[in-house]
């Protein structure tokens, strides 16, 4: 027997359908991923273990975690011109080199490709390491040497004092780095790194105390050392120009299953005990903000106008009153949503400012608006956005418009300051009247008997 036509195509059409919402689930799975595929160098597959905990904290926040060794002969970032993951974990801190087309180049290639790094070294600090932290302006200290500070140490430090207990005021204050602001201490052992004062770019995240120092704890000093003071960093970060992340870290054990279920006390006398330490609340947080979970900042709509009107026109006019209007919009846990802020500045542009002022939020708080006089200059001019605040994104908007100056018949008749130069015309002309009035009637009555005699 032959099904019914009609029974036919109501099959192929429930097929279909099917197939819609199997393909609809697949690409709702992909996007809820896409951005978070990780590669994760280990200089050894105990780190893996040792480490468990942070990288399952990753994993529950939906990261495709991707383990290799640093020196893996098959290593590779890039294929095929494209690069086939959009983060990197080094936890391989004496490593001398990697392995397959891994390199310092490498890894510079991809934060300028827009790729985010996350790395943590140790006292042991490889060469690879090093010359990528001073390619991007920190410098580790020497092998074998170590913060260390006599008066801000652990209790269960082993007695070289490298074992520090930093508090949450030596952390840079960004809650979007470092998270919120919290008075549970942080555990630290390992490398000190400087920042290159000539690089604007770097953060210091999280830096020594005015005591502390950067040396070898097994040998006396001879020599200034490296670092000295609050000028010794502990966690070092970059934003590049091109909103690429880079943290740097000069503990490995900052990121460690002992250092996160270690208790923490200070050493000194009445100092208080704290059952769990910062160090996993502090990781957290660097991750979120190194992987760009947080401090996304994009533009959405962008429009300008005459007060009054809703489309631009050809050329502004001198003089003329405008109303400025942008969008800005926040990563907040994966969705898109209204940025808020107070201090969003615009500037009405040519090689100077002539126009700066704050933008306002419009009355259902979706985006930023300005009204504002143009200036009796013309020219070229750009309305710009240019917001730069530590944590975030940069956020530059720039749109290019045409001022002329006034037309002739859009100047006024008269102007009141010009009435001086009026009165002196006019009596200019009175005076001219009456003088050739007076010339041309007056006669000298001596001319006259003159001339009759």
């Amino acid at each position: 027997t032959r099904f019914p036509p009609h029974s036919t195509q109501r099959n192929k059409m429930e097929s279909f359908k099917w197939v819609l919402v199997l393909l609809s689930l697949i690409s709702a799975s992909t996007g809820s991923k896409s951005g978070k595929k990780t590669l994760v160098l280990l200089e050894n597959l105990s780190i893996k273990e040792t480490h468990s905990v942070f990288f399952s904290d990753l994993i529950s926040r939906d990261y495709q975690l991707v383990f290799k060794l640093a020196d893996d002969s098959n290593l590779a970032l890039s294929k095929y011109g494209e690069y086939l993951y959009d983060h990197l974990i080094i936890f391989a801190p004496s490593v001398e080199e990697f392995g397959g087309s891994v390199d310092m180049m490498a890894l510079t290639d991809f934060v300028d490709h827009g790729g985010n790094i996350l790395v943590a070294a140790s006292s042991d600090v490889g060469d690879i390491l090093r010359d990528f932290a001073m390619e991007i302006g920190i410098e580790p200290d020497e092998r074998e040497t170590a913060v260390i500070d006599h008066l801000n140490y652990d209790i269960n430090d082993r007695g070289d004092h490298t074992l520090l207990v930093v508090d949450p005021s030596n952390l840079i204050n960004a809650p979007l780095i470092v998270g919120k602001k919290t008075n549970i201490p942080i555990l630290y052992q390992g490398l000190g790194l400087v920042a290159d004062p000539d690089n604007p770019l770097v953060l210091e995240i999280m830096t020594g105390y005015t005591t502390s120092y950067s040396y070898s704890p097994t040998r006396s000093i001879e020599d200034y050392p490296h670092a000295v003071g609050k000028s010794t960093l502990l966690v070092a970060g970059l934003q590049a120009r091109n909103n690429a992340r880079v943290v740097f870290s000069g503990s490995i054990d900052l990121f460690s299953n002992e250092f996160f279920a270690s208790p923490v006390q200070k050493s000194q006398v009445g100092s208080k005990e704290y059952q769990q330490n910062g160090n996993r609340a502090l990781s957290e947080a660097l991750t979120q903000w190194v992987f760009k979970e947080i401090g996304i900042l994009k533009i959405g709509e962008v429009k300008h106008h005459l007060q009054g009107d809703n489309e631009p026109p050809a050329a502004y006019t001198v003089m003329d009153d405008v109303y400025y209007y942008i969008e800005i919009q926040e990563l907040v846990e994966g969705m898109w949503v209204s940025f808020t802020a107070s201090d969003v500045q615009l500037e009405f542009f040519r090689i100077d400012p002539f126009v700066r002022t704050f933008l306002n939020k419009t009355s259902d708080g979706k985006a930023y608006y300005a009204k504002f006089k143009l200036p009796d200059v013309y020219g070229v001019f750009q309305f710009k956005v240019d917001y730069r605040r530590l944590g975030y994104t940069h956020l530059f908007s720039a749109t290019q418009m045409s001022v002329r100056p006034l037309e002739h018949t859009q100047y006024e008749r008269f102007i009141d300051s010009a009435y001086p130069y009026y009165l002196s015309a006019f009596s200019m002309m009175i005076g001219v009247v009456l003088f050739s009035f007076v010339f041309l009637h007056f006669r000298d009555p001596n001319e006259r008997k003159k001339k009759d005699n």
